[in-house]
């Protein structure tokens, strides 16, 4: 015969530090990612491969000019970044928020749940296309890198 297993009291919160790991290592990774392309300058010829789609057909790409963009941003060049890709700069603004948020419930033990609707994803998706449209014509060229 087995005996009643009784449960014990609920699992209490993990310690502060298990609970920081996850977005600390996001923002490292993060950093570590910026701090090259910081370095490593993509507007000299060499350093990285050449966008593939760029190569092939001379159209741009939602992230043609991305690292060119981190690349002025890290170095506090806002107009610089954003002329290179506007996109990519709104994402990096994106980053900040959700993982600040994410390091506040972190800190406060709460979990985490983002749930966003389908109409928000098509309508980043929408963004995005036109985004990539609008760079490639010649009333966009303003968007292009």
């Amino acid at each position: 015969m087995t005996s009643p297993v009784t449960p014990g009291p609920p699992p209490g919160p993990a310690p502060l530090a298990r609970r920081l790991a996850p977005p600390l290592a996001a923002l490292a990774g993060v950093a570590a990612a910026f701090a090259y392309v910081g370095t490593v300058d993509p507007n000299e010829p060499g350093h990285y491969p050449v966008c593939p789609l760029l190569r092939l057909t001379d159209v741009f790409c939602p992230g043609c000019g991305g690292l060119r963009s981190a690349h002025a941003f890290i170095h506090g060049d806002l107009t610089g970044a954003l002329g290179a890709n506007a996109l990519a700069v709104v994402g990096y603004g994106v980053f900040a928020v959700v993982w600040t948020v994410w390091l506040i419930h972190a800190v406060r033990a709460k979990p985490l749940r983002i749930s966003v609707a389908p109409v928000w994803w098509w309508m980043l998706g929408t963004v995005v296309l036109l985004f990539s449209v609008i760079r490639n014509l010649p009333f966009g060229s303003a968007l292009a890198p």
